[in-house]
Parts: structure tokens; sequence; C-alpha cells
């Protein structure tokens, strides 16, 4: 079923994406900073004891493994709030060419060319993506529709 509509969008999120999710709200509050800066805290005083090169491999170590698993979970993330945005536009940009065509019986041919222009716009990322998401619906079938 292709999603054309927000309201035809499933509430039931892959475990991934709850697990995403959670992380991201997780690393965006005060705890999660304070457990960062508590880290380094910890960390510094080591130098005293443990050889410079060691001193550094940790922190390096641990900043590195952290940042890439942050990125993977933060994208993943903003992947899914972008897709709901443009979901949201799209039925926005569709409900507007639906009522610009309900007034459009009685203006002529000006609002004609904008409802073409505004359905052809509609589904433009699908055409400019580069990643393999499922398409919502093409612009010829949501003319069709109504």
């Amino acid at each position: 079923m292709t999603v054309e509509m927000p309201s035809q969008v499933s509430g039931e999120k892959p475990a991934f994406d709850r697990f995403a999710g959670w992380c991201a709200n997780m690393v965006s509050r005060a705890p999660f900073f304070a457990f960062c800066l508590l880290l380094i805290i910890v960390w510094a005083p080591t130098v005293a004891f443990l050889k410079f090169d060691t001193w550094q491999l940790i922190i390096n170590t641990v900043t590195t493994i952290i940042t890439f698993l942050m990125v993977a979970l933060l994208q993943n993330t903003q992947t899914r709030n972008d897709l709901a945005t443009q979901h949201k536009l799209n039925a926005i940009a569709d409900g507007l060419a639906d009522l610009m065509a309900h007034f459009g019986d009685h203006s002529g041919a000006d609002i004609e060319k904008d409802i073409r222009e505004l359905r052809a716009a509609v589904g433009l990322e699908e055409k400019e993506s580069t990643s393999k998401n499922e398409k919502t619906s093409t612009p010829k079938n949501r003319s069709k529709a109504s």
C-alpha cells in the first residue's frame, strides 16, 4: 500500500526505529551531557598512571565509538522525521489543489494552470531523491483521483 495521506501511516515502528527514537530523546537531554562531562573528568586524571599514548588511545577510542553509533541512530530518527514531514506537506498541497479545483470551476484558465503546477509539485521529492524511499504516489494518479 502506498501512503498518500498522513492518516494512512502505520503507528507500528520496527524495534530499531523505536530504539533510535529512544536514543535520540536520551542524548538530547542534560543528563547525557552530564554523563559525557563526567566521563572526561574521570578520564583526565588517569594521565598520572597511564602512558600518554594509552591515555590518548582510550579517550579517542571511546569518543569515536560513541560518535559512530550516535550518527547512525540520529540519522535514522532524522530520516523518519523528514519522511513524515514530507507526507504532511504532500497532504496539504493535495488538499489545496482540490480546493483550488473546486473554486477553479468558476475562475477560468489561470487557476487551472496553478492547479496543474501544484499537482506537479506534489511528489517532487520523489523525482529529486537519491534514496530508495517508498513513493507516496505520482502526480498523475493524484490528478485522476480528484
